[in-house]
Order: structure tokens, then sequence, then C-alpha cells
């Protein structure tokens, strides 16, 4: 469809009414009485109707101009602030962050992250959503979210992965289990227990893809529970074992009924990563939220490390799957 109204002939209608005559809005509109009078003269040939009445002086608009006028006065202030947000977002002032993770325990950490990030960039939209119960990384990629926080990288056009930093999968048993007498643990061990996870697909818990299932050995049973103090009061129940990150043991865990074992003598560690669009990568506001979730990650988190000696930066990421 070809509109004959345009932008310009709303600001200048809107000039005439404003300053109320054909010079005077002229020179605020920086162009020639006569160029300003041939555009009104080419609109009324294509809208087949008068805009000025010419027969006064100084020349008055018609019926037909003010209904135009009215609709600048929607239209001109709702353009001028969305260009003045466009201008904001290419300064990198403003813009969106919908974040979602799929790190059960990760909440302990990102809450006061995103609290600081909110108090130094009050103009960015801030969402957040638990990505338990949706594929996040395809939201990422088609727009829906702006960075998805995950230990599960996989390959995609136009996703980046940047490192937050490691840490290590640790196996929560209770203090009266025949395991705490043991500083790591042997995947046969865990034949005869009952693992505790979260409510995810096997595929993407860490104690499977990164230590049983590389042995071949499955446990007796499994039993589910969606809140980490939950299955820290089962397994100090014993009623079964859990794998765990290293921090959510420490903080949600109780000393004199729980005790942790490493998955093998060399320990299971993994990598905890921020997933954005590449074209997003550059934003300054992207940029100082993953400063600040380092900054909070290694102020709070006991027994994690920095993926490079400088603490967070770019990184390979790993190509198995897995979820804390």
């Amino acid at each position: 469809m070809n509109f004959i109204l345009e932008i310009r002939h709303l600001r200048s209608l809107s000039a005439i009414r404003d300053s109320g005559s054909l010079q005077n809005a002229s020179e605020r509109l920086h162009m020639s009485q006569s160029a300003l009078s041939h555009q009104l003269r080419d609109l009324e040939v294509r809208l087949k109707t008068p805009l000025l009445n010419r027969r006064v002086r100084p020349a008055r608009l018609t019926t037909a101009a003010l209904r135009i006028v009215t609709l600048a006065d929607e239209v001109l202030p709702r353009l001028a602030q969305t260009e003045r947000e466009l201008q904001r977002l290419a300064a990198g002032h403003t813009g969106r962050l919908h974040l979602a993770i799929e790190c059960h325990s990760c909440f302990q950490w990102l809450m006061p992250a995103l609290d600081a990030f909110r108090a130094n960039w009050p103009e960015v939209a801030l969402d957040l959503s638990a990505a338990f119960s949706f594929a996040p990384l395809p939201a990422l990629a088609r727009g829906d979210l702006d960075i998805v926080i995950t230990s599960d990288p996989q390959a995609m056009d136009a996703v980046e992965y940047i490192p937050l930093f490691r840490y290590e999968l640790v196996l929560a048993v209770s203090r009266k289990s025949a395991l705490a007498r043991q500083d790591s643990v042997t995947p046969e061990q865990l034949a005869d227990q009952t693992l505790i996870t979260y409510p995810v697909g096997r595929e993407r818990l860490d104690v499977f893809a990164h230590f049983l299932d590389e042995a071949g050995v499955e446990p007796a049973a499994l039993r589910q529970a969606e809140l980490t103090p939950v299955i820290l009061q089962l397994v100090a129940s014993q009623r079964g074992v859990a794998a765990l990150p290293s921090w959510a043991l420490a903080e949600h865990g109780d000393p004199e009924s729980l005790q942790q074992c490493r998955l093998g003598p060399q320990g299971v560690w993994r990598t905890l990563f921020a997933a954005l669009r590449s074209e997003d990568c550059d934003r300054p506001y992207m940029q100082a939220f993953i400063s600040q979730a380092c900054q909070t990650c290694f102020a709070s988190l006991r027994g994690i490390r920095p993926v490079v000696a400088t603490g967070c930066g770019e990184g390979n990421p790993a190509q198995s799957p897995g979820t804390s």
C-alpha cells in the first residue's frame, strides 16, 4: 500500500498551526516559503482536497488540514520518543535483558548480581525466567531471550558462550553413610544408591554425562526434588545421595549432618557460561552484566575457579551436555 501522507506533511501542517503563517512555519522548518507552498499544493492535488484557505491573510488551515494536524499530534511525539530511545540504544545506554537460567542452584548468586546491575543500568528492561520447562537456547537464537546461563553449550549459529567460572560437582552424602568416610567415590559405589536429582532430563544431568555413563553404571533408584534445601534434607535423612555444585552444598548444607565427596579422584569440573547472540556481545550493558555476574560470583561463591587466569573472558565451551 502506498500512503499519501508522509511525516514531512505532518510536520509542515503542525508548524503552520503552531506558528500561525506560512512564512513563520517555513523558518521553523528551515525551508523556503516557496518550497513549503509547493509541498502543500502537491499534497492537495494528491488528496484532492484543499488544506489552506488562501482567501484570508494569513492563510488558515481547512478542516481537512486540521484532521491531519490531529494525527500529527498523536504521531510526532511518539516518533520523537522512539528516535530518542533508538539513539540511547545505539549508544548502549538502554535496551532489554531477558534472561533464563538452566542451573537450579544459580539463584544464590544471580539475584544479587541482577540487583547490582539494575542499580547501575535502570533503563535496561530486565526479566528472569527459569528455563527448566523449555529449550532456552533456541529461544535465545530467535530473539525471545537475550542471555541464557547454562553449563550445556550447544553449537548454534550466531550464539556465543562467555565462560563465567569453573565449579566442581560433588556428591552430598549423609555423615551416617559409609561413603562419608571417603574423600572420593567411584561410579560403581553409586550402583546401590538412590540418586536424588533436580527434575530435568537425564541427558542434562552432569552426574550421568560426566561420571556414571562413562563407566556404564546405573544407580539403584532415582528420586527428584525441585529445591536444593529439600534435596539436602533428603540426603541428610539417608534417603539418597545427590550430585551438586560445591557452592550449593556450602550454602545450603548442614556440616553436622552432611559430607561431600569428590566424584572420582580428580573430581568432575564443569564450566558455567553466559550464552548470548553474537550481535549483542559488544553492547555496553551486556558487557556490564557479564562483569557484574563474575564479580558477584567470585565474591559470594566458595570453591569456584576462573576459566582463565585473569578471570572471566572468552573461552571454548565444552561440547558435551550436562547441567547442574
